[in-house]
C-alpha cells in the first residue's frame, strides 16, 4: 500500500485537492492527513503539486494537489486520529458559498 501525508505548516486553511477526482478536503494549521493508495508497484503512487493562486492567498489560504498516478483512482483518506475524511472535511463555508455564486472562477467577479 503507497501513502502520502500531508501537513499544513502554514498560518491559515491548507486546500488538498485529491485529482484526477477533483476532491476537496482542508486542513487548518498544524493538521495532517494521510491518503492511501491500494498501489503496490514500483513506479511512484503520487505527484504533488504545490500551487498559488492570489485571491486565496490573499484570504490566507494555501492549495496542494495530490494526483493518483497508480492504483484505484478513489484513495482511502484519514485524519491525524485515524478518521476517515470525505470530501468536503472542513471546508469553510464562505468558500461553498463563494463557489455556489461563482462556480467558474475561483475568485468572486
Amino acid at each position: 500500500m503507497a501513502a502520502i501525508v500531508v501537513t499544513n505548516d502554514f498560518e491559515g486553511w491548507l486546500a488538498v485537492w485529491i485529482e484526477p477526482l477533483g476532491e476537496d478536503r482542508w486542513l487548518r494549521p498544524d493538521e495532517r492527513m494521510t491518503i492511501r493508495s491500494d498501489y503496490t508497484g514500483q513506479e511512484p503512487a503520487f505527484t504533488v503539486q504545490y500551487w498559488a493562486n492570489a485571491c486565496d492567498r490573499a484570504a490566507g489560504i494555501e492549495n496542494v494537489t495530490i494526483w493518483i498516478n497508480e492504483g484505484n483512482c478513489y484513495p482511502e483518506v484519514v485524519d491525524g486520529e485515524g478518521l476517515v475524511v470525505e470530501c468536503g472535511h472542513q471546508r469553510p463555508d464562505v468558500i461553498a458559498l463563494r463557489r455556489q455564486a461563482h462556480p467558474s472562477h475561483a475568485c468572486p467577479a
